[in-house]
């Protein structure tokens, strides 16, 4: 058996029936569920540590976006480090950073602090999540990809759906700060994991040097954009945000093919189309994540562990059905699973937009999120599988990165422009009248954009992209 430090180009040889296998599977579901995990495990915690360290409605948002900032502006950049340093020591690096992040979040004393520690725990995220999906990529062979994306992607789902439940037994039984320190011995497990069992990998035709100013420009974009959308009387940074992007464009476009994006990646029109969906999907489970929970504690009266159970039933299901997603995918083709589910969850959004004062769990909460995973299992795995099977295999850890970058773009944009937009702004979240109205408003629009995606979905994906000769 080839050992760990083999060095993998990019055609894998390694089987997802072997023990290896397994293990390269376990380290990298690991990885990529730790930052799934901490962008959800946090929401539960945000009414209480909004109390204790007197932040307002705004202080809340960028709790969430500060880490989704620097996840979104520098994950480009960690994926293109992988393919030129080696993915799996830049996933080590990342997985190490985020850890002492988590633990600064852990220990601090006021808002403003732990916004710069989450925006510092966003850098180590962004090296190490799409390093695990190109991990993947470049470590199995070419007929078991498909499969293995569909066991990541349930996997790490599930890491994200369970978060608010182990945020509110944390919240409930330790403090708000210890949704932070549980990733210290997660990380460790990593660590040990991936240094014992995965092979190195990288792009050897990887060659001249990064695009730093195309990373620095992102990143400012993002903040800019984003800053203006929570702060509505700032047009000003809102503006410069908008043309630093333009800016960020027109580089990428000269820079080519040595640019942070290479642009010839979207010549896919496949590859294109799969991103704008992602876009447009995340962007509506951003806000659905951020606010249900909040709902559930604020206006419907539930506990914090009674609202992180609330999400219990998406868990088993993407568990349960994502790989079988995947297998359905590669031999139909992703148009329809994913089209169907993208609906099948909007029209879980429509449901929760019902939940309100007294809600009941079963006749109302239940039924919601049932809907709203049955829908997220049949349309994550296809969705993951298309990003990758459309871009040049030298490319795995730029196009994983690219994904991740425009998911976490999605969700960074919506949860910074749509509780303003429906007025969840200032107290509002220790005023349940005004949250329950703003939250039903966000639900709605939410389900809207998942009616998007899907429209999307279903005029370009024509073709079954997953298909493999064997």
């Amino acid at each position: 058996m080839t050992g760990p430090e083999t060095v993998v180009p990019g055609d894998g040889h390694i089987e997802l029936k072997s023990a290896r296998g397994r293990w390269i599977l376990a380290a990298t579901v690991l990885g990529s569920g730790l930052a799934l995990l901490d962008s959800t495990v946090v929401n539960v915690a945000l009414p209480f540590l909004g109390k204790e360290l007197d932040a307002g409605m705004d202080g809340l948002q960028w709790t969430i976006n500060a880490y989704t900032l620097t996840l979104a502006g520098l994950i480009l950049l960690g994926g293109s480090l992988g393919d030129r340093y080696g993915r799996r020591k830049v996933f080590v690096i990342g997985t190490v950073w985020f850890a002492v992040a988590s633990a600064l979040c852990g220990l601090s004393p006021n808002i403003e602090f732990l916004i710069g520690a989450r925006a510092l725990q966003g850098i180590g995220g962004a090296l190490l999540t799409p390093g695990s999906l190109a991990i993947i990529q470049a470590s199995f062979v070419r007929h078991d990809r498909p499969r293995a994306v569909g066991i990541w992607s349930g996997l790490g789902g599930v890491a994200a759906a369970i978060g608010p439940l182990l945020g509110g037994w944390l919240v409930q039984t330790a403090g708000w700060r210890w949704a932070f320190l549980i990733n210290l011995p997660f990380a460790l497990l990593i660590v040990l994991v991936t240094v014992r069992h995965v092979p190195e990998s990288r792009d050897e035709e990887a060659a001249g040097r990064f695009d730093v100013l195309g990373s620095v420009l992102a990143a400012l974009a993002l903040a800019g954009i984003t800053y203006g959308l929570i702060q509505k009387g700032a047009p000003v940074p809102l503006i410069a945000g908008v043309v630093l992007g333009a800016a960020f464009v027109v580089l990428e476009i000269r820079r080519s093919p040595d640019a942070l994006v290479p642009v010839g990646i979207f010549r896919n029109h496949v590859f294109t189309a799969v991103n704008v969906v992602t876009l447009i999907m995340y962007a509506a489970m951003g806000v659905v994540f951020f606010l249900l929970v909040v709902q559930l504690q604020v206006v419907s009266g539930f506990g914090p562990i009674a609202a992180g159970l609330a999400m219990l039933p998406t868990t088993i299901l993407m568990l349960l059905l994502s790989g079988r997603a995947g297998e359905v995918a590669k031999r139909i083709g992703p148009r329809w699973p994913m089209t169907a589910g993208i609906l099948l969850a909007g029209c879980g959004f429509v449901a929760m937009s019902t939940i309100g004062p007294g809600a009941s769990y079963l006749l109302g909460v239940l039924p919601a999120v049932t809907v709203f995973g049955l829908g997220l299992s049949a349309a994550v795995a296809p969705l993951t599988s298309t990003v990758l099977a459309t871009a040049d295999e030298r490319y795995a850890g730029t196009a994983s990165g690219v994904n991740n970058a425009v998911a976490r773009t999605g969700s960074l944009l919506a949860v910074a422009a749509v509780p303003p937009l429906v007025g969840l702004v200032g107290d509002a979240f220790k005023n349940p009248p005004v949250f329950d109205a703003g939250f039903r408003m966000a639900m709605l629009i939410s389900a809207g954009m998942m009616v998007v995606s899907a429209l999307i979905t279903f005029f370009t994906i024509r073709t079954n992209v997953l298909a493999v000769d064997e």
